[in-house]
């Protein structure tokens, strides 16, 4: 999962490289008119030494570089990442192998001293126009660090510089911590007794630093940390190629991860922004024969090598995850694009690391998150991904084993255990890991995808068995939860679609005649529209949670209809969990995180259906497509999900309140859940932008369901009782009491001088109180039940209250 995504970096810090090092022998050096030390008073016979890109030397606590007069003003991208962090870090939301920055670098000589310097390629212009200069002067580079040199080799081809301070010192560029973390933790200031450089490499094309850091701090995330926060950073710096790729102009309406560029040679009476897509260098080995539409290899094919920790049971669907890759690449016309290996023996390879840029490495990590990812580098002045890493967390399969037990289980028996089997394990597995590699590819997450397939076609088998649950693996389309217990042969699991294709065929297809970027645009655009009008090859996000076809999670074209489906599957798994999932001479943990997680995904069904109301679809188009890109949700389907969410979200799910489970994992907390709960969702469905698309929709595009109609039919489906004269239980009580505080809520912000006062909001909410305060005047004695008259009477006076302060 993982974690929107621009994905760049190394994270080469969550394995330590096994090269051996050796002091590295050294000619006299002479000293160059008293200029500088001689070289073996700096580099002394004690110093531990590793060749690669620069000759690193450790000299007792100082770690020196020693830099090739030939990489000087050579680009290098500096990527800084957290290796370790210390438990409860940032919420628990920031984990090992998190990156904090990254930049091109150039280190320079300047005197008696080194510089380094941070380079920026997001501005561009033609070295030959006027406007160049202008271009360099406004983009002056900043002067990361500075050090003098110590020392120099006899032959004066490279140079010593003292680096220990650059990695025990705080420096803002490649620090792991940032102003808001220190203002959190209220961090007094970096010890530099307890912060060291713990371990080096040096590589044929990078430089790996692992240093550690720690803080004092007054409040650290957890009580045990003893006001102090420790942790181990990890700093990559990468030689980019001087032979540079040709980049791939990106295209809003098909999904990639992009880098963002200002052109200043532009005609237009602006600097020309645009940006180009993040992909591999693919070059067909036989250009003819890929002319003549043979599958071709390429010249150099991606290679993904295996982790020594990744267990032997698990290393062949690791393999197919990655390789299935190559199905979408034949598109692209190469065949054995995407090879994944085991990792070398000692024998076969005694240089191997996963810390070595050479190497894309899928890392298998001990550690309780439950996530993967798929990072990797990229050359910012190009896009080209030089290397990747994907990163398997040990516990993710928990998650995966839950889901399904919950989303599954009612039409699968292989669900219904905790020891889920391992055909079916084995394939989520390799499901996640293609997930990740496509991120790795340049592939962001398509949202919009599971849109295309009609609801009811994920309860074929037929259909399924074909084209997925998904036309992309790069949706999050984890389980089919719309499938019935009585549809049988139907895939449970994500597999990749005829989207994957499209998108790998149209960022890497090789084209031989094109020598510029700006040649390709007619092709690329060619392949757009050959598309356009299929929702199979449409893009979405995912984010801003306007468009109800592209969300996080939700399966098929009607959003309504799957969670109902959801939630009929839920009703029948929550009286098996016990027998589920505890086993004698064990307690409920089990029992408590799978309940837990259940009502995770009860509340995402209902935000699926959320998002219809005041929704609108976008359909990425470029000017000379015909038909507009912004629709407004038709006003059937706004009624629909607001009748579904009276009907499932509003009233008190009983289903979910099982006395059996909850008197095992809990002596208290079960209202104050539902609470909780349905105040977020009421809360999600009337915040504020919703209600102003809503006006704006109605004005602009005459829809009838507008916000006054979505008032009166929340009032009376959450204020049903007030009608009908039943009791109002302890949960809807909560309910209510959330709803007219949101009203409320809004009232009070004429007086803050809110945006939302120039809005009808406010006279929508003040109109609404005055009729369910008459309302309440009128019937509050229709119950017999007395805590519920004092509920009503309650109401009535916060409501006076509201107007009478105003």
């Amino acid at each position: 999962m993982i974690k929107k995504v621009l994905a760049i970096g190394v994270l080469a810090a969550l394995s330590v490289g096994c090269k051996t090092s050796k002091p590295v022998a050294e000619a006299p050096a002479t000293e160059k008119k008293g200029d500088f030390k001689p070289y073996n008073k700096v580099i002394t016979a004690e110093a531990i030494s590793d060749k690669g890109l620069f000759i690193t030397h450790k000299v007792d606590d100082k770690l020196y570089f020693e830099i090739p007069d030939s990489l000087f003003n050579k680009d290098m991208l500096w990527v800084s990442r957290i290796a370790k962090v210390p438990s409860g870090y940032g919420g628990g939301y920031v984990n090992a192998g998190s990156k904090v920055n990254e930049q091109v670098v150039r280190w320079s000589k300047r005197g008696k001293n080194v510089d380094i310097k941070v380079m920026s390629f997001e501005n561009q212009s033609d070295e030959e126009s006027p406007i160049y200069k202008s271009v360099k002067a406004n983009n002056f580079e900043p002067i990361l660090y500075s050090a003098k040199i110590e020392t120099m080799k006899a032959d004066s081809s490279a140079y010593v510089i003292d680096v220990t301070s650059l990695f025990e010192d705080e420096v803002a560029a490649i620090n792991g911590m940032d102003a808001s973390a220190k203002k959190r933790y209220k961090v007094r200031r970096l010890d530099k007794s307890r912060s060291y450089i713990e371990d080096v490499n040096s590589f044929p094309q990078n430089v790996e630093v692992r240093h550690v850091m720690t803080y004092e701090a007054e409040q650290p995330p957890e009580r045990g940390q003893a006001s102090t926060i420790s942790m181990l950073m990890n700093q990559s710096m990468v030689l980019l190629p001087e032979d540079k790729m040709m980049s791939r102009i990106a295209d809003y309406r098909v999904g990639w991860f992009t880098t963002g560029k200002y052109d200043y040679n532009s005609d237009a009476l602006k600097s020309d922004d645009y940006r180009i897509i993040n992909k591999w260098r693919l070059v067909p080995k036989d250009i003819e024969a890929y002319k003549n539409g043979e599958l071709v290899e390429p010249v150099k094919p991606i290679v993904y090598y295996l982790d020594p920790a990744t267990p032997e049971r698990w290393r062949p669907y690791f393999k197919k995850g990655i390789e299935d890759w190559n199905k979408a690449f034949e598109k692209a016309g190469f065949k054995n694009a995407i090879i994944a290996k085991d990792p070398p023996s000692k024998e076969e390879d005694p240089d191997f690391s996963p810390e070595d840029v050479r190497y894309s490495v899928v890392r298998y990590v001990a550690s309780t998150t439950r996530n993967a990812v798929g990072p990797s580098v990229v050359d910012p002045r190009t896009g080209e991904i030089i290397e990747s890493d994907i990163i398997w967390y040990h516990n993710h399969l928990r998650s995966y084993r839950n889901r399904f037990m919950i989303e599954a289980g009612a039409q699968n028996p292989n669900a219904r255990t905790l020891e889920t089997p391992e055909e079916e394990i084995g394939e989520m597995m390799r499901m996640v890991i293609a997930h990740e590699v496509g991120h790795a590819l340049g592939l962001p997450h398509n949202m919009k995808a599971s849109a295309a397939y009609p609801t009811d076609s994920l309860r074929s088998a037929e259909f399924t068995q074909k084209y997925g649950l998904t036309p992309s693996i790069m949706d999050y389309a984890r389980v089919n939860y719309v499938a019935q217990p009585e549809d049988k042969g139907v895939r449970y699991i994500r597999m990749m679609g005829p989207y994957d294709l499209y998108a790998i065929n149209w960022g890497y297809r090789y084209l031989p005649e094109a020598k510029t970027s700006e040649d390709e645009k007619e092709s690329l655009d060619k392949w757009i529209l050959e598309k356009a009008g299929d929702p199979v090859y449409e893009f979405g996000g995912g984010y801003g949670g306007v468009d109800p076809q592209a969300q996080r999670e939700s399966l098929g074209k009607d959003q309504v209809k799957a969670s109902e489906y959801g939630l009929a599957n839920m009703k029948k798994v929550v009286p098996n969990l016990i027998k589920w999932t505890t086993k004698d001479g064990y307690g409920y943990d089990e029992l408590e995180e799978v309940y837990r997680e259940l009502i995770g995904l009860w509340r995402g069904y209902l935000y699926h259906v959320v998002t219809n109301v005041g929704g609108v679809y976008e359909t990425r188009k470029t000017s000379d497509q015909e038909g507009a890109v912004y629709t407004p949700v038709p006003d059937d389907i706004q009624e629909g999900a607001v009748k579904f969410l009276n009907e499932n979200a509003f009233t008190t799910p009983d289903w979910l309140l099982n006395k059996d489970i909850l008197d095992r994992i809990e002596s208290n907390g079960a209202i104050e859940r539902i609470q909780s709960l349905q105040s977020r969702v009421l809360n999600y469905l009337l915040n504020e932008d919703r209600l102003l698309r809503m006006i704006e929709n109605q004005q602009l595009h005459d829809n009838d369901y507008a916000v006054i109609e979505l008032l009166e039919d929340l009032r009376k489906g959450i204020f049903a009782e007030l009608y009908n004269g039943k009791k109002v239980d302890a949960y809807r009580r909560n309910l209510q009491r959330s709803y007219v505080a949101i009203a409320i809520d809004y009232i009070n912000k004429l007086e803050e001088d809110d945006d939302v006062a120039t809005t009808d909001i406010i006279a929508l909410m003040r109109g609404e109180l005055e009729t369910l305060q008459s309302q309440l005047n009128r019937m509050q004695y229709s119950t017999s039940d007395r805590l519920s008259r004092y509920h009503y009477k309650d109401l009535i006076a916060r409501i006076e209250k509201a107007f009478t302060a105003k």
